[in-house]
């Protein structure tokens, strides 16, 4: 089951558009005229404009001149229509335009601009984009191009093969020679395409086979670097082997002669070794090396003779003789020498030996090397034959590429062309715009859209309580009353009359007092307004009137201190009143004034103090409402405006109820809320508000029913 309850979804309250449709009707057809003239002044404005069509058949698939082996593909009918969709593009492509644009000259052509509707590019157009000697004819150029694009349109019908191309200008001539320009260049760039794609295609495979010659070239050269890197002789067959080829290598003569180098190397590094061992720990005057050497041998002859001489002089002479001292430094020099010359004799054998070590290394080295040579020449050779069988892949390959190359040159250009032209377009007789009743039309939807959004900010915007709806939504406070607008008609007269709808609507708010509490109507009632001019005195009034008339004895106190205006119903209009007994110059009873209906008195305002609400502020209020209480049934406080003063707060903390009457020709939300909030400071029990001077007509039909219930009792009556 559901809930109808529930709101639904999409709320939209027909009566409330048309309510506001109705309160902006001048302004809706001010809107709608305005936006009608401006529709058929803009339509009279325009300049004319023509399209031209032209009719090119786009077949799927061409005749082949050569016939080629095997059948032709069947094409789909999704593909048949992409097909003819990208036939469609390639049309209103840039490429074409640029294509239409240099076959026709239209970028030097100043009656194809003016035709357009575009003044011609002079240099005071050029801007930072254009730069050079040819900055000009390019600006020109591409205006050409986004013209030629702007006025072109291209329609494809469904089910059909026949693609309409349209030009509009303002010129019909020029429309048409578009037209046709577009489908001729699209022709002949279909055909050119065809043999460029060939071209491309031989082009292309071109590349591949001097690409693969290169390669092959590149294979074949690797091939002979790596044989002679790795010292592999190349020898053609012989005979029944001529295509086979052997390999000729020196690493196992260099290796044989190597082994042999070795070996003496060694065997000189040894007995260098054993002569330099010999020797390392002998003195050098006992190596057999030494002594037999020339030079060690004169100097021992030299060293006996000074020594002989130096044993005669040392017979002769003293040790401090000037030629035993001669003859002792000659020995010592002597004696050094010999020192050296053995020294020198046993680093020789030293060095010898090193040499020989030296030299049994590095040839031992190179035998190492060789001897890697040789074990690698196996692998070496697997190397080679792979670079031989991507040589002999690689002439396979360009073989094959051009073979493939010869065979695409036999049969470039073997197809037909699959578009041609049906219609030339001609110039048309009638213009295509402006159209003056879509024109209208668009303007008359344009200006409904605009008064649309000018009613919906209006309303939004506008803070105005117009209806009893208005009071419950902006104010959320009920509505106890609804007081008829009666136009010219004076309000006195109204009020006095019983039946008319004034008085009846006070009643009815008489009436909802009277069940607005269990207790019935509150002893104290506050009347306020949130500006002056409201109705709030008047409704006090009437409601003082109403409650004496159902028999309680009733007081109405004009509490405005400010703008009184309760006296000017007395005979005596100087007659002190509230502020005389909030004063202390006068009683209760010297202030009491009687009516002339049962039940009701009264009590002014006067006389007009200088700080009201001092006085109001003080205790004695207090004690005069309490003293009043027991002497009325009710008692009704016209008080003062909200707004801008303290006095209506300061009564109504004393009230046991307030009423808010609010204009509903021109009370504002954010003034009545701001009325509130102040009485709900001061926790004033406020009942609801009464709106007055209110017009169910201007409201609109959803409100008619507050107009026949107030007039249909006074209707009846004069029947």
């Amino acid at each position: 089951m559901t809930d109808d309850s529930e709101p639904s979804p999409i709320d939209i309250d027909l009566r409330a558009i048309l309510a506001a449709m109705r309160r902006n009707l001048i302004a809706i057809a001010a809107i709608l005229a305005t936006a009608l003239l401006i529709g058929v002044v803009a339509t009279l404005l325009m300049v004319p404009k023509f399209v031209a069509t032209s009719q090119i058949l786009v077949e799927q698939q061409a005749d082949q001149i050569i016939d080629t082996e095997g059948p032709q593909p069947t094409v789909s009918g999704q593909e048949s229509e992409r097909f003819l969709q990208t036939q469609v593009d390639v049309i209103v492509s840039r490429s074409l335009a640029e294509r239409v644009v240099e076959s026709e000259g239209l970028a030097d052509n100043e009656a194809f601009f003016a035709a357009q509707g575009v003044e011609y590019p002079t240099e005071e157009d050029l801007g930072g984009i254009y730069s050079g000697r040819n900055a000009l004819s390019r600006l020109r150029e591409d205006a050409a191009i986004e013209l030629l694009q702007s006025g072109l349109s291209v329609n494809l019908p469904v089910d059909s093969r026949l693609v309409a191309i349209s030009f509009e200008s303002t010129d019909r001539v020029v429309a048409a020679d578009i037209a046709n320009a577009v489908a001729t260049n699209f022709i002949e760039a279909n055909l050119s395409r065809k043999f460029d794609s060939s071209a491309y295609a031989r082009e292309f495979l071109g590349q591949q086979l001097a690409d693969a010659r290169e390669k092959l070239e590149r294979s074949e050269r690797e091939l002979n670097q790596y044989s002679r890197a790795a010292g592999l002789i190349r020898v053609t067959g012989q005979g029944a082997n001529a295509d086979q080829e052997t390999t000729l290598s020196v690493t196992n003569d260099t290796l044989v002669q190597l082994n042999a180098a070795a070996s003496q190397a060694a065997a000189d590094r040894i007995a260098a070794e054993n002569r330099w061992r010999s020797i390392a720990s002998q003195a050098s005057g006992s190596i057999p090396q030494v002594l037999q050497n020339p030079a060690y041998q004169a100097l021992l002859r030299q060293k006996s003779e000074i020594e002989a001489q130096l044993a005669v002089e040392r017979a002769r002479h003293l040790e401090e003789h000037p030629n035993v001292l001669a003859l002792e430094a000659q020995q010592a020099k002597i004696n050094q020498q010999l020192s050296d010359v053995g020294e020198a004799v046993k680093r020789s054998v030293r060095l010898e030996y090193e040499a020989a070590r030296d030299r049994e290394s590095d040839i031992t080295g190179r035998v190492s090397a060789i001897r890697s040579d040789a074990l690698d020449e196996q692998d070496r050779g697997v190397q080679y034959n792979i670079l031989k069988r991507e040589a002999e892949t690689d002439r396979a390959l360009y073989n094959t590429l051009l073979t493939n190359f010869n065979e695409l040159n036999a049969t470039a250009g073997a197809t037909s062309n699959n578009v041609s032209l049906v219609d030339l377009a001609q110039p048309p007789r009638e213009s295509s715009s402006p159209i003056l009743i879509l024109n209208v039309l668009v303007a008359m939807i344009l200006g409904l859209i605009v008064a649309g959004v000018y009613v919906f900010l209006r309303e939004h915007l506008d803070d105005v309580v117009r209806s009893p709806e208005d009071v419950e939504r902006k104010l959320g406070i009920n509505v106890l009353g609804i007081v008829p607008n009666v136009g010219d008609a004076d309000p006195q007269e109204e009020l006095a009359d019983p039946k008319s709808p004034m008085s009846e609507a006070y009643a009815s708010l008489v009436a909802n007092l009277r069940y607005s509490s269990s207790g019935g109507l509150p002893r104290t009632l506050s009347v306020t307004s949130a500006q002056a001019g409201e109705g709030k005195s008047t409704t006090s009034f009437k409601l003082a009137t109403d409650f004496a008339g159902l028999g309680r004895r009733t007081l109405l106190v004009d509490a405005d201190l400010r703008r009184p205006t309760l006296h000017r119903r007395f005979e005596d209009r100087e007659k002190e009143g509230l502020t005389a007994v909030l004063a202390g110059e006068r009683s209760i009873d010297e202030v009491i004034v009687a009516s002339d209906r049962p039940n009701l008195s009264l009590v002014s305002a006067l006389p007009i103090p200088v700080d009201p609400s001092a006085l109001l502020s003080s205790y004695k209020l207090e004690m005069i409402i309490e003293e009043l209480k027991s002497r009325f049934d009710c008692i009704v406080f016209d008080a003062p405006p909200t707004l801008g003063l303290s006095d209506s707060p300061t009564i109504s903390a004393h009230m046991d109820a307030v009423i808010m009457v609010i204009d509903a020709s021109s009370g504002r939300r954010g003034a009545v809320k701001s009325g509130l909030r102040r009485l709900s400071m001061v926790n004033a029990n406020v009942l609801g508000a009464v709106l007055t001077k209110f017009e169910a007509k201007r409201l609109g039909s959803e409100y008619s029913y507050y107009t026949s219930d107030y007039y249909a009792y006074s209707t009846k009556d004069g029947e």
